[in-house]
């Protein structure tokens, strides 16, 4: 199976200047666990988690003074929409990262996830009623 069978197509993008309460609000409205940063004044790609917003929260951060910029990985791998589940796990463990954003030639198109992988590799069995996915 690959990148482009497991990933989410849904790219929550924002810019370096959202505070981590705007970043939390969005991707908690969007139900993600990362948003992609752009920076357009350095035309780079970044990524920030909830794991970063925690971890700054946690820290005693003002989530509405801090900035996504100051809590962006920018030293990010990316992923192809055609590498196998496998190769994308094998990077996401060697980086000790969860997440990772898909590039095509036009620029992102997807974020895989270590859940997204997880959900590809276990078959889906039927849960009881109630119980979260």
């Amino acid at each position: 199976m690959l990148v482009r069978d497991a990933m989410s197509t849904l790219v929550l993008t924002i810019g370096p200047a959202h505070t981590l309460r705007q970043a939390a609000r969005l991707m908690s409205a969007r139900r993600v666990g990362a948003a992609v940063v752009h920076d357009s004044d350095t035309c780079g790609l970044g990524i920030i988690t909830e794991r970063d917003i925690l971890d700054a929260v946690g820290a005693g951060l003002d989530p509405d003074a801090e900035t996504a910029a100051t809590h962006t990985t920018t030293d990010v791998v990316f992923a192809s929409p055609v590498w196998t589940l496998e190769e994308a796990a094998e990077a996401m463990t060697h980086g000790g990262f969860r997440h990772l954003i898909v590039l095509d030639a036009d620029g992102p198109v997807g974020v895989v996830s270590v859940r997204d992988i997880i959900r590809c590799w276990v078959p889906a069995r039927r849960r009881p009623a109630g119980m979260a996915v």
